[in-house]
């Protein structure tokens, strides 16, 4: 066995991509073998179950977590290794692959996903900042960004909808909200300063995009110790739907009624809001929204 042989837990998702990417994890796990890699092969018939399986894993001694599929299997990852010494690795072959994105991970070919992968692991793993969320006495990690507005409220209809397939189910899911949606009143803390505000959309990011390349934070930088604070105010339907197409390619800053901010720490307050990140789901505000620089092992 090679002197730099790891001994890895690869948690894949057949169902990512809605099935079409299945193929994706068996090559990675071959492909990890062959290199001369200890490879346990961990897929389950729901997370949960991947979960535990994850950290049974863990718990045996592992020298690195590999998550093949979306944003949801890097949540899995992010919530298994931030804060602890355990490195991950992404093989992204999701709908949204938005953490991916923002890192350079190849998204859309397998064979070159393999490669980078296999490179990757010949050097150290980076260190980059995750988020802490304290919510209802439970802690959930986050490397991305947390929604707590109208595009949460989206992202929960894009998660119950089977079609369209692929990240247009965020546009329709949008549409179909804008038809019923009104703003929040929220009280927001930042930095330990509290303010009351109406808005549409709320989101603490890490990451620049959510939702499949929606670049809500397009200056973010996932390792300077910083939360991107993204807010859309009050906006009429007609003016929201001139800005939002913007948000693909992250012009939409220049807007008067969105405001982004830096800063370290944010709770967030409303009635009958419930928080998203990284695309899964978290649970009902309040959110306690905390940085922890370097807190999350990657190999890129």
């Amino acid at each position: 066995m090679p002197v730099s042989a790891l001994r890895l837990a690869v948690a894949i998702n057949p169902h990512a991509s809605f099935g079409r990417r299945a193929d994706v994890g068996p090559r990675v796990v071959e492909a990890l073998r062959a290199a001369g890699h200890t490879v346990f092969s961990l897929h389950e018939a729901n997370i949960e179950l991947l979960r535990l399986s994850v950290q049974e894993s863990v718990l045996a001694g592992i020298d690195a977590l590999v998550v093949v599929g979306g944003d949801g299997m890097v949540s899995l990852g992010t919530n298994v290794a931030a804060g602890t010494a355990l490195p991950l690795a992404i093989v992204a072959c999701g709908t949204g692959n938005d953490l991916a994105r923002g890192l350079g991970i190849p998204t859309g070919n397998t064979a070159e996903s393999v490669q980078y992968l296999l490179e990757s692991l010949t050097r150290p793993p980076r260190a980059i900042d995750a988020a802490r969320v304290c919510h209802g006495g439970l802690t959930t990690w986050f490397a991305g960004a947390l929604s707590a507005g109208f595009d949460a409220v989206v992202n929960e209809r894009a998660n119950l909808m089977t079609r369209p397939k692929g990240a247009s189910r965020y546009i329709f899911a949008l549409l179909r909200e804008l038809l019923t949606f009104r703003p929040i009143a929220y009280r927001v803390t930042v930095d330990g300063v509290t303010s009351e505000v109406r808005a549409m959309l709320i989101s603490v990011a890490n990451n620049v995009s959510i939702g499949g390349g929606m670049r809500i934070a397009p200056e973010a930088k996932i390792d300077d110790g910083f939360l991107d604070l993204f807010q859309v105010k009050p906006l009429s339907r007609l003016a929201f739907l001139r800005v939002f197409p913007k948000v693909f390619s992250g012009t939409h800053t220049g807007h008067p009624r969105v405001e982004l901010r830096l800063c370290r720490s944010v709770r967030i307050e409303a009635e009958g809001v419930v928080a998203y990140a990284d695309g899964e789901r978290v649970g009902a505000l309040p959110v306690q929204v905390d940085i922890a620089p370097g807190a999350l092992l990657l190999y890129v």
